[in-house]
């Protein structure tokens, strides 16, 4: 058997360990391994891969990042675009394949499966968001850099008696904020599930300052709303996939100015940006993504093509690629009413 294994969307720590553990338990099989280059844009018009041999995955399990490259190229987006990547397939004699990404990345999976394609999927995004699952590839690492990050803000805020706000990833959906916010001890969260007002915001802050707390940490997914606050994008661009480059909206910064002309409130922002996606993967990050990928060759090697390998009870189990990307998971309110129990 020859596999392929792609990432696309987003790069994030972890990726490499599952690509290393696809490809060396397809090389213990005695298949063949071929990593496609640059997510689906390797698999349309001229095909982009390269072979992987033993050697290849030496050193990957700690590395970041992808070591394939990825891009947010959508198949589904182009006309025959399906049917182009099955031909790219077919000529480069690629007889299954693993996809590691997000909702996109795996939206398009399906699709193929349902083309009749022996596909695979394993759940990559730093926003947790995927359906079913209980892990998603990144996001531990993304939550240990998130709170790294607080703990070094709360130092300087208390030092300068300071409102510091940090804008973290979130575009839909507010786990990293909410996670992060929990582990660095965010006194505010703020992310799309739960709209607050800037009055609440100004409130909160005020009944801090009133109660004898010098300084407040403000933690804001980079989607959320937040009524009373003109947050329109500078730029309405959008990928392949109809995403907007939440950056144009600066949520943090316009925010941290709201709060300091309503309140008088030294008030600074620190956006983490693709901080939060870089570095080496946490040990969550590692180990997970190598069991994940174990079991996604070993349903190719059965002939499970169109599932995903995900985590459920505490186990490694496959689902339909469809279940993951049905829906979106998002924060419980009970989850989010700790943050204000706590801080």
């Amino acid at each position: 058997m020859r596999v392929g294994i792609l990432t696309g969307g987003g790069d994030a720590a972890g990726l490499n360990a599952a690509i290393r553990a696809v490809g060396r338990s397809a090389l213990r099989h005695g298949d063949e391994v071929v990593g496609v280059v640059n997510g689906w844009a390797g698999l349309l018009g001229g095909a982009e891969v390269v072979i992987l041999d033993e050697q290849s995955f030496s050193g990957m399990l700690r590395e970041g990042g992808t070591a394939l490259g990825s891009s947010r190229t959508n198949p589904l987006a182009v006309e025959g675009g399906i049917a182009r990547v099955q031909s790219s397939l077919a000529e480069l004699e690629i007889d299954a394949l693993v996809a590691i990404g997000g909702d996109d990345t795996l939206s398009v999976a399906a699709a193929l499966a349902e083309a009749g394609t022996r596909v695979v999927g394993l759940p990559k995004t730093v926003d947790f968001d995927l359906a079913v699952t209980e892990y998603c590839i990144g996001f531990d690492s993304a939550v240990a850099i998130v709170c790294e990050a607080l703990d070094r803000l709360h130092t300087t805020a208390a030092s300068h008696h300071r409102v510091m706000v940090c804008e973290v990833m979130g575009r839909d959906t507010g786990w990293l904020a909410v996670m992060g916010g929990l582990a660095g001890g965010a006194d505010l969260v703020l992310i799309p599930e739960f709209p607050l007002s800037l009055d609440e915001v100004i409130a909160r802050l005020d009944a801090r300052q009133a109660s004898g707390k010098s300084y407040s940490i403000v933690v804001i997914a980079e989607g959320a709303a937040v009524e009373g606050l003109d947050i329109s994008p500078s730029d309405s661009a959008t990928d392949a996939f109809g995403h907007m480059a939440l950056s144009s909206k600066a949520v943090g910064d316009r925010l941290a100015q709201a709060i300091k002309a309503r309140t008088g409130h030294d008030t600074r922002a620190t956006v983490l940006g693709h901080v939060q996606r870089g570095g080496s993967p946490v040990a969550s990050d590692r180990i997970w993504p190598t069991r994940l990928g174990v079991a996604a060759f070993d349903a190719l090697a059965e002939g499970k093509g169109g599932s995903c390998a995900v985590v459920a009870d505490g186990t490694v189990q496959l689902v339909p690629l469809g279940d993951v990307v049905a829906e979106q998971k998002r924060v419980p309110r009970e989850l989010y009413a700790i943050v204000d129990r706590v801080n």
